[in-house]
């Protein structure tokens, strides 16, 4: 049962006597847009910590889901990964993909080039950046999230092969670069949000990115050792599915402020309804994603794939993310539902044209991806085919394009891929020289 509004008044007034004393001093407007702006900048800090949770959900779900000597290998790549976004965001990515209006090519590339900067300290409400919007900080957070996340979808696909350096390497120029780019063609203002391109959250500005580097790299990088025999795709099970699963319910939490966040506002009785209604529609979605992968894996396979249901849910999850708003509960189940379907298909396929992609990134975030920009069109009517479809091309051939001269370069320069002794003997001693499970090792 709800308090009434006065007993919660008398509860804050007790608790908060120098916001109740400062809401009766300020003027009635100006209390007003103060709570805008506080609860919008509440939203992206929020939502931002939620979307960094998301981090030690790839980290645990590529863990579970490499084989053990290589589990240390992957955790370090998630650590590292993350802290080089951080900076390298705010050294460059972060005014590059918001550059408020000066653009060197109109609406195509960021005349800003430079580190980001937040307000002064104690900054009063006439000397916020926008004050009818919320704190550069908040905003600054929330949005570097996103750009970590595209790096850790490419850590996956890669795994057990790739050098630390040069993925790395590769990471610095993604969320610098790449990802902020592009962005900002969406986001930032640029030609595709001119053209009426809908993308909410990111099925394609951020997880199809990533795909679409993981493809490109997997393409340069080739299969594992032994992984493909002719025209035999042999197994090789992840080390930990307790691991995986952990991982794949932290990234189910953490999309909660991936998709809810960007609604972008919680200052009005809409918004906060709005962000709510986003919440239920990517877990119906979630959901949906699971359950048909795990109903499709009994009917084709005879038995479930837990590992198929896992990345159901995760497509489910990146599906429902263009567009997570505008969807019934329903509709979002089903437009859940077809990104597992999407999966159990696709990783076979894959196989058979000999991609090796390691965790399932390529079909949980690049195929469910496009799916998701393409099944805007069936619930919000602003949305136009052709324009999603455009948005999709465009962004495909310059990451590809972008994507392969920097793995080009880094294999010319550096190589990219560790030798086969190395490659037989694990990562983890091989790049790292300490192992996940030592315990487990033969003496």
């Amino acid at each position: 049962m709800r308090k009434s509004t006065l007993a919660l008044a008398a509860v804050t007034a007790l608790a908060l006597p120098g916001l109740a004393a400062a809401q009766e001093a300020a003027p009635a407007g100006a209390a007003a847009t103060d709570t805008v702006f506080i609860l919008n900048s509440l939203l992206f800090l929020v939502g931002g910590f939620l979307v960094f949770w998301m981090a030690a959900g790839f980290a645990m779900l590529e863990a579970g889901l490499v084989r053990s000597k290589n589990v240390t290998m992957q955790l370090t790549k998630n650590v590292a990964l993350f802290s080089l976004a951080a900076i390298f965001y705010y050294l460059i990515g972060y005014n590059l993909m918001y550059p408020l209006g000066t653009w060197s090519v109109e609406g195509v590339l960021s005349g800003v080039w430079g580190p980001g900067v937040l307000e002064a300290v104690g900054v009063t409400s006439d000397a916020a950046d926008d004050y009818s919007y919320a704190s550069t900080g908040s905003d600054f957070f929330f949005q570097l999230m996103f750009c970590a996340t595209t790096a850790s979808i490419v850590s996956g696909t890669l795994a057990e092969r790739v050098k630390l350096w040069p993925f790395l390497a590769f990471t610095i120029v993604l969320t610098a670069v790449i990802y902020p780019l592009q962005a900002s063609w969406k986001w930032g203002g640029g030609f595709l949000d001119e053209m009426g391109f809908l993308d909410f959250a990111g099925s394609t500005v951020v997880h199809s990115v990533g795909g679409w580097a993981a493809l490109t790299g997997a393409l340069i990088l080739g299969p594992r050792l032994g992984k493909y025999k002719g025209n035999k795709t042999v197994p090789m099970p992840g080390s930990n599915l307790a691991l995986a699963t952990l991982g794949t319910f932290i990234l189910w939490l953490g999309w909660f402020g991936f998709n809810g966040g960007s609604q972008l506002a919680m200052g009005t009785v809409g918004d906060v309804a709005d962000v709510s209604r986003i919440f239920a529609n990517t877990n119906a979605a979630a959901a949906g994603g699971a359950i048909a992968a795990l109903v499709l894996t009994q009917l084709l396979f005879k038995k479930p794939d837990l590992t198929m249901i896992l990345n159901g849910a995760l497509a489910g999850l990146v599906s429902i993310t263009a567009e997570p708003l505008t969807p019934t509960l329903g509709m979002a189940t089903v437009i859940g539902a077809i990104g597992g379907i999407i999966v159990v298909f696709v990783v076979p396929l894959l196989d058979k044209m000999k991609i090796d992609d390691v965790v399932g990134a390529i079909p949980v975030h690049l195929v469910a991806g496009i799916w998701g920009t393409i099944a805007v069109v069936l619930t919000n009517p602003d949305a136009s085919l052709i324009t999603q479809l455009t948005g999709i091309v465009v962004v495909a051939l310059f990451v590809v394009i972008s994507s392969a001269v920097v793995w080009l370069i880094l294999r010319a320069v550096t190589g990219i891929r560790v030798t086969e002794d190395d490659e037989v003997n694990g990562l983890d001693m091989a790049e790292m020289g300490m192992e996940a499970y030592p315990e487990f090792s033969p003496s």
